[in-house]
């Protein structure tokens, strides 16, 4: 049998319903939640055809290990997204835009940076398994649904992981604030992985000479650097930018 997973909040639980609501084998729920938001919540599960289970607070809390579950937990299978670069780039639909993160250890940066994949209609978010966040609960509330959309792929040598995507044809392009050419002088219309690094510290020095390009993004104020999800979030969507030209 599957190894269950736990998700809570609204909005991760009611994505997994929606995507596969099969891979689901339970929701907890706080009984006493009687608003319109738990209502509907509810009805869904329910037409779903998935186990309902009145939990109190204190088992809630247990299995979520968070007080910010919104009363509502769920265990589940895993979705069956790639676990591999091979299975991502064979089923890659359209032209390959990959983020790849480097040194993104925190769970919260990590659920958000694939929010914004998800949202940019990137293919998958990598990074190396060592130094880096694991897909957690904490990681798949923040992700909002995100975390049953895209896959994260760990890969045990982020330099090797980025020359095999360069053999299958993928421009690598990393991220730093000392490069010449900005994100929107940049070339991203094609099958692209972009390397973004964490907050300050930024790629690790092998990631960046395994690049084929490294570019900036234009900072106008005071602050050295931003949050790797926004830095993401701009990258991304100028490549959806370009490509929509492009079309």
């Amino acid at each position: 049998m599957s190894r269950l997973k736990v998700l809570y909040g609204f909005h991760a639980v009611t994505a997994r319903v929606r995507a596969d609501a099969s891979t689901i084998e339970e929701i907890l729920y706080d009984p006493t939640r009687k608003d319109r938001r738990m209502t509907d919540f509810l009805r869904t599960a329910k037409e779903a055809g998935i186990r309902l289970i009145a939990a109190d607070e204190a088992r809630l809390w247990g299995l979520s290990g968070n007080v910010g579950h919104q009363g509502v937990v769920a265990r589940a299978t895993d979705m069956p997204l790639a676990q591999n670069l091979a299975e991502l780039l064979d089923g890659v639909s359209g032209t390959p835009l990959l983020l790849v993160l480097d040194g993104v250890t925190d769970p919260h940066n990590l659920g958000a940076c694939l929010r914004v994949a998800d949202a940019a209609g990137a293919h998958a978010v990598i990074a190396p398994r060592d130094r880096s966040a694991g897909l957690n609960a904490t990681a798949a509330k923040v992700a909002s649904g995100a975390a049953e959309t895209v896959p994260y792929i760990t890969v045990t040598n982020l330099a090797r992981a980025l020359r095999e995507l360069k053999d299958a044809g993928v421009w690598v392009i990393g991220t730093s604030g000392d490069a010449t050419a900005s994100v929107y002088e940049t070339k991203l219309d094609g099958p692209v992985a972009i390397v973004v690094g964490a907050e300050g510290e930024g790629m690790r020095r092998l990631t960046g000479e395994t690049c084929d390009e490294i570019m900036k993004i234009p900072m106008a104020g005071s602050v050295e650097s931003l949050n790797v999800s926004v830095a993401s979030g701009i990258c991304l969507f100028e490549a959806v930018r370009q490509r929509s030209v492009k079309k």
